[in-house]
């Protein structure tokens, strides 16, 4: 830059230099051309030649000091500023280059910064995930170190206990007791479970019974889990023949179309004799409650016809008792008889 700086002013003080000579030569050229023809016209003596002369010299050397004094003392600092006008265009484009590239850095740098901040908070979320997946694996090793110091005082009061049954005084012993023991409540209840509503009470329970009462209950449920079988085979065979007569009855209403039917003169006749059965069956029901309302003012007015009712409830429910009741009869109609005769 200083360089050209340097040219450009050696440049335009030639041309400077070359410009003012051209002009002084044309103006000397035009005040010649102006005396010669001021001569030629007019005839002037030689003392108003020599004054013009001298006069013209006076100029000449004031200009001349004008000349020096500009070409000293304006002319270089104009020609050192136009020199640095010259740079302005330079260095305008130097500093749009600077902005243009800090603008491309700026952009660039927000885009980093906009992938730094994501990065930070796919790293804050990773974070939280893994302090989420820490937590859950020290709770998980704090149940896992409960669970093992429990197995540890489980398996030694199992040690203790098999050194216990291991004891001769006790594994070894003459007669085993087959009956169970009154303070084992759980034995007992357990059979209690089992033996459900039985009026029979023993006096001892045994381990047999115990067992054959076990088997029993499985029994019990494999014959109950076969009925389930059956009544749920049961069930799928009405559910899918319900079905079926609910597709029966859909096209009976809708015969094949889209809107239902319900002015069928099949269903209006089929309606009229439930209808009309219904009604029957209401009178028979009405026939029947007042026939049973005269049946039980006959029972509460005769005691013979209470008796015969009661003697058909017991022939029904209980024979036994039936039996001891005409056993009784019998043999106070033989003691009346007996007392008759006598």
């Amino acid at each position: 830059m200083a360089r050209l700086q340097l040219a450009y002013i050696c440049a335009q003080h030639q041309l400077i230099h070359l410009k003012a000579s051209n002009l002084s030569m044309k103006s000397s050229i035009k005040w010649a051309e102006e005396n010669l023809h001021s001569l030629t016209s007019k005839a002037l003596g030689k003392d108003n030649l020599d004054a013009k002369i001298s006069s013209l010299n006076s100029e000449i050397l004031k200009l001349e000091e004008q000349i020096t004094r500009v070409k000293d003392r304006s002319l270089p600092a104009v020609v050192k500023e136009n020199a640095q006008l010259l740079n302005m265009p330079v260095v305008k484009g130097d500093f749009d280059l600077q902005i243009a590239k800090q603008d491309y850095y700026t952009a660039r740098q927000e885009l980093v910064l906009n992938q730094l901040i994501k990065q930070k908070a796919s790293f804050e979320l990773l974070q939280l995930a893994y302090e989420i997946e820490s937590r859950k694996h020290w709770d998980i090793h704090r149940q896992l170190e409960n669970l093992v110091q429990e197995l540890s005082q489980s398996n030694t009061k199992l040690h203790q206990r098999l050194e216990m049954l291991a004891d001769p005084s006790i594994s070894h012993q003459m007669n085993p007791r087959n009956t169970i023991d009154s303070k084992d409540y759980s034995a007992h209840r357990l059979y209690q479970l089992l033996e459900g509503e039985n009026k029979k009470k023993e006096l001892f329970i045994t381990h047999g019974k115990l067992e054959e009462m076990a088997e029993k209950l499985k029994q019990d449920v494999s014959l109950v889990q076969d009925q389930l079988a059956v009544s749920a085979r049961e069930h799928y065979f009405f559910v899918s023949k319900l079905n079926n007569d609910v597709d029966v009855l859909c096209d009976a209403l809708y015969q094949g179309g889209n809107q239902l039917l319900l002015s069928d003169q099949e269903l209006t006749e089929q309606f009229h004799q439930v209808e009309s059965q219904l009604n029957k069956l209401n009178h028979l029901l009405t026939d029947v409650l007042a026939d049973v309302k005269t049946k039980r003012k006959i029972l509460a007015s005769n005691k013979l016809h209470q008796m015969e009712r009661e003697l058909y409830v017991y022939f029904l429910k209980d024979e036994g008792y039936l039996k001891e009741i005409v056993e009784n009869l019998e043999k106070q109609s033989k003691i009346k008889a007996v007392g008759l005769k006598d």
